[in-house]
């Protein structure tokens, strides 16, 4: 049997988290094959280092409806359908798996074998390993825990899909990026996150600032998102985006465990609050008491400086 990546396109190229669903998809030790949506992105699929196959699908992106249809459809020749777990593949592979009668699994973190896999419970507090024995696993992998496959040296051959009736009750009117910067949150090797004691949105846009002179992702809590401070797009956290970058800097953040589910995987976690209690401090590997527009200040002095992070 083969696994299948549900592809996806950002800015003219494979999305970095499509490359990591397939290195994840790899470690199955199964040939992987690829599902695009344009002749243009089954060009660049098939480039990729490790394909087997590129299945080009002849519409744009579908609905999560009519794509949970399509992959319905081809579920017989997959042990198991992967996406990243992001808004495609969060909407449309739990349908699929619905409606062809088998499993799904959400954010894996590691792929034990074929059949095994890791993921976190109860906010990332426990770590469960599940053998699935559906006969096709549908899954959304939490591409941060994964290095990318290499875009370049594969030569998979492309095979064209008929087409499926699609799903009309529901319209895409309009589709919006929200570029806090030219980082993915994601993916991110840094990210400086704000909360709710940076008080406002100016001062969010600031913190904005300095995560583009060091180089970083913009991350936010939940509490500066609801206040408004920050777009949805930026939410790390249990209902936003799972991080684990190599340096998560997190500034007046108090550490609610649904923000802890989201980032405690980072590498190294530097938390500067005012309060000595928070409860950021707990997870965190360097730790500042003290007035976090201080802080925020002398890095950016820092970082306009060097052009490095500190």
């Amino acid at each position: 049997m083969r696994s299948l990546v549900v592809g996806e396109w950002e800015d003219g190229a494979i999305a970095d988290a499509t490359l990591r669903v397939i290195q994840a998809a790899s470690g199955r030790g199964l040939p992987v094959d690829v599902l695009t949506f344009s002749p243009a992105m089954a060009n660049a699929a098939a480039c990729v280092d490790g394909i087997g196959r590129v299945l080009l699908a002849s519409e744009d992106v579908p609905n999560p409806e009519t794509l949970a249809a399509l992959l319905q459809r081809i579920t017989s020749d997959y042990s198991m359908i992967a996406a990243s777990h992001r808004t495609a593949g969060r909407a449309a592979l739990p349908r699929a798996a619905a409606l062809s009668g088998n499993a799904f699994l959400a954010d894996i973190t590691r792929v034990v074998s074929a059949q095994r896999f890791v993921r976190g419970l109860y906010a990332g507090s426990v770590v469960a390993t599940i053998e699935s024995t559906s006969t096709t696993l549908f899954a959304t992998i939490r591409t941060s825990s994964f290095g990318p496959a290499c875009a370049t040296g594969g030569t998979a051959s492309i095979v064209a899909l008929d087409p499926v009736a699609p799903f009309t009750a529901t319209v895409l009117i309009d589709q919006q990026g929200a570029a806090l910067d030219a980082h993915d949150l994601s993916s991110a090797r840094i990210v400086v996150a704000g909360g709710r004691g940076l008080a406002s949105k100016e001062n969010m846009d600031k913190l904005g600032t300095l995560a583009r002179n060091m180089g970083a992702a913009l991350g936010a809590s939940r509490a500066a998102v609801d206040a408004g401070y920050a777009p949805n797009a930026a939410q790390v956290g249990q209902t936003g985006k799972t991080v684990a970058p190599d340096i998560y800097l997190a500034f007046g953040i108090s550490g609610a465990i649904q923000h802890l589910a989201g980032m405690k995987d980072s590498r190294v976690i530097v938390a500067v609050n005012k309060d000595p209690d928070a409860p950021i401090f707990s997870v965190a590997d360097y730790g500042i008491v003290g007035d976090l527009f201080d802080v925020m200040g002398e890095l950016d002095a820092h970082a306009r400086a060097t052009g490095d992070v500190p």
